[in-house]
């Protein structure tokens, strides 16, 4: 009886049954995964995986980049001139921020080297910084509106927390559902891509704020003054919709669905900023510091 050697016709049937076996365990979990081992299941196969994953790796530098940079004329600056006079919560909210933008670049780097237990294992300690992050958006917000109040700007700073408020709530919404979704790699590592879209849009507007603000001019700017940052901040979402159209030969539902939502709500809050129900909100939130 002939052997299922190299090259016989039991080899090739072998290698088809094992190649459906491993699409039928997959494919309920990773969508996306089974592209990327489209060209088979030797250790040649990892070398597109690799190139790929380069993609959320470069991504992930530049928002630690940007996050360091974009504060570099209102923080870092003044901070080395010793002419910043922020409250302490702004430097707490500033070490959360860079902690955050830090440990995702680690853990992304770690997922490219295939070290996917130890990005796991350091799963709680993400959340436990991000949870630093939202409470010292929420602090920082009240800052504002405390800092506004007392030069008679109330109002603006009430009408405009609702940019760094409502980020916060799309961002809360997109790591829960990156959690979520561990299981199935090409939905979270997209979910986690986009929650720094929202983060980031502080940074971005910061040099804008610099260049487009009137001399003299204090107090928190109108709402529609972060359109041109926020347009920036998205060029992160177009970039995944043509990493999805590369490697996967169409647009990943979460990519559409999560960047439709993310502009969706940066477009809203121009018109809802000024609406009493808007103000409400915001007059409680500040109420929460008493």
């Amino acid at each position: 009886m002939r052997k299922a050697g190299i090259g016989s016709p039991y080899s090739s049937l072998s290698r088809v049954h094992w190649s459906l076996t491993v699409q039928t365990v997959l494919a309920p979990h990773c969508s996306d995964c089974l592209t990327e081992l489209g060209d088979g299941l030797s250790a040649t196969s990892e070398l597109p995986v690799a190139r790929r994953e380069r993609f959320f790796v470069y991504l992930s530098w530049l928002f630690v980049l940007i996050a360091i940079g974009g504060f570099i004329p209102t923080y870092w600056s003044p901070l080395i001139n010793g002419t910043f006079g922020g409250k302490p919560v702004l430097h707490v909210h500033g070490a959360a921020m860079l902690a955050w933008v830090g440990l995702y670049a680690w853990q992304v780097n770690l997922v490219a080297n295939r070290q996917v237990a130890h990005h796991r294992a350091w799963g709680m300690a993400g959340v436990a910084v991000l949870t630093a992050v939202a409470f010292t958006i929420v602090l920082s917000a009240i800052n504002s509106m405390k800092v506004a109040g007392g030069i008679g700007l109330r109002d603006q700073a009430l009408a405009f927390s609702i940019v760094s408020l409502s980020g916060l709530a799309v961002i809360a919404v997109l790591v829960a559902l990156a959690v979520r979704n561990t299981g199935k790699p090409d939905v979270h590592k997209r979910l986690m891509t986009l929650s720094f879209v929202p983060l980031l849009e502080a940074p971005m507007a910061r040099p804008f704020q610099v260049l487009m603000t009137p001399p003299g001019v204090v107090g928190p700017p109108p709402v529609f003054v972060t359109v041109l940052p926020s347009l920036v901040v998205d060029l992160i979402i177009v970039a995944l919709l043509v990493y999805d159209k590369r490697t996967l030969g169409r647009f990943h539902p979460v990519t559409l669905w999560s960047g439709g939502a993310i502009i969706a709500v940066q477009v809203l809050c121009i018109p809802l900023s000024g609406t009493p129900a808007w103000m409400a909100i915001a007059r409680f939130v500040e109420s929460l510091a008493g």
